[in-house]
């Protein structure tokens, strides 16, 4: 087991490194199921990026529906990863079927079908990262009713801004995160953005994606001060939202080019965050 929990952090250090760090701030018993969860997360996140193919994602997506389900439990103690996770969800008390909901919400990243509506985008969001969040607090032994308004919020946060940042390498595979609402209520010519071209139009429509996502952080940091500082370290991670967002209202911002926060300072914001809680919602 030790060599799964190994390889989880390992994975997370990698991929997925501002979650790496914060979990640093959890407690020592509670880390290795929490690396195990946001591994899982990377694995299901990057089918499109390993299946290349509708069908090969399908099968991989499946195999992991089966495996929350205990109906892989074999192959899955072959699996660091799913054996991992397996484990940490037991010790931890919590149903594998609450992961199931990710897996099936990600089988959208599979195919070319643009986003419909915002409402859409946002229960993408509510499915693939507040549902991580709300393992993730369950883990930490909190959360709970009085979370679920700030998990939620902070969720659809989260995701939101991974559109934005992520525009380049979804439309590069034909892929639409933004939703057709707000394109067409911009009046931005779709097939100029496939072609990579940058349009008064097409900033109009990002602006209104990014006054989204700060009023989804807004809403969460509201419902802040009435959840327990054990989950924190899930919440980390949400104190580089409002950071990435930010250069974004600059002149000049090009949406194709989005030059990321660097390594140090997504750590030295995460750091601040966990001395002084309320600078995770700064937006």
């Amino acid at each position: 087991m030790a060599k799964q929990a190994d390889y989880c952090a390992a994975l997370v250090r990698e991929a997925d490194r501002d979650r790496y760090l914060a979990t640093l701030f959890a407690p020592p018993d509670k880390r290795d199921a929490l690396y195990a969860l946001y591994a899982f997360a990377i694995e299901i996140g990057r089918v499109r990026d390993v299946a290349r193919e509708p069908m090969p994602g399908e099968i991989r997506l499946q195999w992991w529906r089966e495996v929350l389900e205990g109906k892989r439990d074999g192959e899955a103690a072959a699996h660091p990863v799913a054996a991992a996770l397996t484990a940490g969800l037991k010790h931890h008390g919590i149903a594998p079927e609450r992961l199931a909901g990710i897996v099936d919400a990600h089988a959208f990243d599979l195919y070319d079908d643009p986003m419909g509506t915002l409402d859409d985008l946002d229960n993408y969001g509510v499915m693939t990262q507040s549902a991580l969040l709300d393992v993730a607090t369950g883990i930490l032994g909190g959360g709970g009713p009085q979370a679920m308004m700030l998990i939620r919020a902070a969720g659809i946060a989260v995701a939101v801004t991974g559109v934005l940042v992520n525009l380049a390498k979804h439309v590069s595979r034909r892929q639409m995160f933004i939703p057709l609402e707000v394109l067409e209520r911009h009046g931005v010519d779709i097939g100029e953005v496939y072609a990579g071209k940058t349009s008064e139009a097409l900033k109009n429509a990002l602006a209104e994606l990014r006054r989204h996502a700060r009023r989804q952080m807004i809403a969460a940091r509201n419902e802040g001060g009435q959840v327990p500082l054990t989950i924190l370290p899930a919440l980390l991670p949400l104190a580089l939202v409002g950071p990435t967002l930010k250069p974004m209202d600059r002149r000049g911002y090009e949406p194709f080019d989005v030059v990321p926060l660097s390594g140090l300072r997504r750590q030295w914001l995460i750091w601040r965050a966990s001395k002084k809680p309320e600078r995770i919602f700064e937006t």
